[in-house]
């Protein structure tokens, strides 16, 4: 098994998948599996609950045109729009200024420390335990897409099946066609 983590991942992990001859579920890419971290603590300081009740992940490249699949992302099983409704007293949350804080937070890191090293080994250990557990478990990490939302031919991340043999499939989470736009143009930005 092989995990890609050097940027641009997602054209490394393709480029990798397309010369190395290797089986593609044995390629990883760390993906958006860091940007996905980064937005549950962003979801738990805002909504003051542990990041293990949130359940919101970041779709498509390791980069601009990534987005936040908000008509999934859960708080205790619970819409975070609907949310608001069940436990009253929160300020509304500002989904772009989360986009642009998942997003940005690694350029502000490395002009404040030179490097996100730390917050990139925690993913590639996370990925790693992963790998060598028992079972599997739901990632977002960087595989080829073959026609999932209607994407063909490039890495980039959604919800993928990772276990001790690599990448087991996709997790068709249903998106809504606003979100499977977002999804395609990041396909098309990392194609171009």
């Amino acid at each position: 098994l092989y995990i890609i983590v050097s940027n641009p991942v997602d054209i490394m992990t393709y480029v990798f998948t397309k010369i190395s001859g290797l089986p593609e579920n044995q390629i990883i890419g760390s993906g958006t599996i860091l940007d996905s971290a980064r937005l549950r603590c962003g979801l738990s300081e805002h909504f003051k609950v542990a990041q293990r009740n949130i359940h919101a992940y970041v779709f498509g490249e390791h980069g601009d045109t990534s987005f936040i699949p908000w008509s999934a992302a859960r708080i205790a099983g619970v819409n975070v729009d609907d949310y608001y409704e069940m436990m009253p007293g929160f300020e509304k949350l500002d989904k772009d200024a989360m986009l642009t804080y998942v997003q940005k937070s690694g350029g502000k890191i490395i002009a404040n420390k030179g490097a996100t090293f730390y917050a990139v080994t925690r993913g590639v250990c996370k990925l790693c335990s992963i790998l060598m557990a028992a079972s599997e478990s739901v990632s977002t990490v960087s595989s080829m897409m073959h026609g999932e939302y209607g994407i063909e031919d490039v890495c980039l991340s959604t919800l993928a099946l990772v276990g001790p043999k690599g990448v087991h499939g996709k997790v068709p989470m249903k998106l809504t066609d606003e979100e499977v736009e977002k999804l395609k143009a990041s396909a098309e930005a990392l194609k171009s």
